[in-house]
């Protein structure tokens, strides 16, 4: 049964309430990121555990090196970089699909709905760069490092809810959402323009071409994973060779899929397409990079030098700082000079508590902390450390704010996802539906016509039972 499009007020107002279809989508993708999260949490306790065991450690670091791949077309690559520059692409070929749906079928098609998220990841995005450069001018530190705290992970951040149990109103998980698919674009703008020095015109134009054809054989209607796979192989291989980081293949290929629906299809085929790939995604390409990215030296005196060299100082409160002041600043002024209402079940604390667990960056800091300091191993690991502590304390900040609303927000997400008609579609999508108040009324009279016949079989059985025997 088709849902009506909701026309209340509350559905205009800033984290009002969702559309079903974009409520649905958005369910579904949070889900597969809520558990690839846990997996994330899981492989980064892992990476540092195995790291930091003196009898694992040298075990850890001839993993992570060993290199394999043909040499012969430029791929003779350390395990770490494979996890880098090959599963990440896996990442952001997702992270483009998301991109391409927002932008043409999600909140971000209407201008007006996706001001509010947008102000706020741009300004999330640059005040972290901007307490970086603060911390490392006045401390004489390098600026190589400004994009590392910019970035939000939705993976870890959701593991994060999981492992506390708290739940969020689907608003403000769209809320997040967006933060992170618009993070992404901006992540993927900053490693081609900024990470990118030297370039093999060659094998660039051949990843064009390439990527060509790839648009080609979409707009022709071709199918067969057969076809796709080895040509995104070969595009993959050929932007790595240029120069221009591996990743941008991927995102290129996820921004081409057609993410709208024609008459007749349940889902487009990017649609499609995102469904089976994001599981690989969340729960193999992420969590094995952070196995072997994460695993970082955590002594006494490393994490002393976090809290006292520039650089990483910088990434820490770029994090917990940076993007709770950039997100909830940002979407406070854009509020109010926009004359926005926040919905009246939320209130600016819930605003403040997303904003501080978008402070949760890694699987994007991590690769940028590799690319912005990659001729320095030490003060790259160090960089590494930074974005863990700074992720932790973010985590914890916001943990605590969550929490204190937990209730409330317990209490929308049933609201939420009460179906008492049992016909697939939330009550609270029905109210104005008359229809929804015929079907609870037939329900509600066979409700009582069954209490009323239980009744009479109470007070029969009562009195049989006064009469003496």
């Amino acid at each position: 049964m088709a849902a009506p499009n909701p026309t209340d007020h509350q559905s205009r107002k800033f984290l009002g309430r969702l559309s079903l279809p974009e409520r649905r989508f958005v369910a579904d993708a949070l889900r597969t990121e809520t558990v690839g999260g846990v997996l994330l949490l899981v492989a980064a306790v892992a990476a540092l555990i195995w790291a930091n065991t003196p009898a694992l450690t040298e075990s850890y670091q001839a993993v992570r090196d060993f290199h394999i791949g043909p040499a012969f077309l430029g791929l003779d690559l350390s395990i770490q970089h494979w996890a880098a520059d090959g599963l990440l692409a896996i990442f952001f070929f997702v992270a483009g699909i998301e991109l391409k749906r927002e932008l043409v079928a999600g909140d971000l098609r209407e201008p007006k709905a996706a001001a509010l998220p947008v102000i706020a990841a741009i300004c999330g995005m640059a005040a972290p760069a901007g307490v970086y450069a603060l911390v490392n001018i006045f401390g004489d530190g390098s600026m190589s490092g400004w994009a590392v705290p910019t970035a939000t992970d939705i993976a870890f951040a959701l593991g994060v809810l999981a492992v506390i149990g708290t739940s969020l109103p689907s608003a403000l998980r769209a809320f997040l959402l967006t933060l992170a698919v618009v993070d992404d674009l901006f992540a993927i703008i900053i490693i081609a323009v900024f990470f990118t020095s030297e370039i093999d015109f060659p094998a660039l134009g051949g990843a064009v071409v390439g990527l060509a054809l790839f648009w080609f054989l979409l707009r022709r209607g071709v199918r067969g994973w057969y076809i796709y796979v080895p040509l995104a192989l070969v595009v993959w291989g050929l932007m790595y060779n240029s120069g221009v980081h591996s990743t941008i293949a991927g995102v290129a290929m996820g921004l081409m899929l057609r993410c709208t629906r024609k008459e007749g299809e349940t889902q487009s085929p990017g649609e499609h397409i995102e469904h089976l790939v994001r599981p690989i995604s969340a729960g193999l390409a992420v969590p094995l990079f952070a196995l072997f990215a994460a695993g970082v030296s955590l002594s006494d005196e490393a994490i002393g030098q976090v809290f006292t060299r520039p650089e990483t100082l910088g990434v820490v409160l770029g994090l917990v700082v940076g993007k709770t002041v950039g997100i909830f600043g940002g979407t406070w002024l854009a509020a109010r000079f926009t004359k926005a209402e926040l919905n009246d079940d939320l209130a600016w604390p819930d605003v403040l508590a997303v904003a501080s667990l978008a402070g949760i960056g890694f699987t994007v800091s991590l690769l940028i902390g590799e690319l912005a300091f990659a001729g320095d191993p030490i003060l790259t690991d160090e960089i590494k450390a930074a974005v863990l502590i700074g992720s932790l304390i973010a985590a914890v900040i916001a943990c605590v704010l969550l929490k204190l609303r937990d209730r409330k927000y317990r209490a929308l997400t049933e609201a939420e996802e009460r179906d008492e008609d049992h016909d697939g579609i939330p009550d609270i999508y029905e109210e104005h539906t008359p229809a929804y108040h015929l079907r609870m009324a037939k329900i509600h009279e066979e409700k009582a016509a069954e209490h009323r016949r239980r009744a009479e079989a109470a007070a029969g059985s009562s009195i049989g039972g006064d009469r003496p025997a």
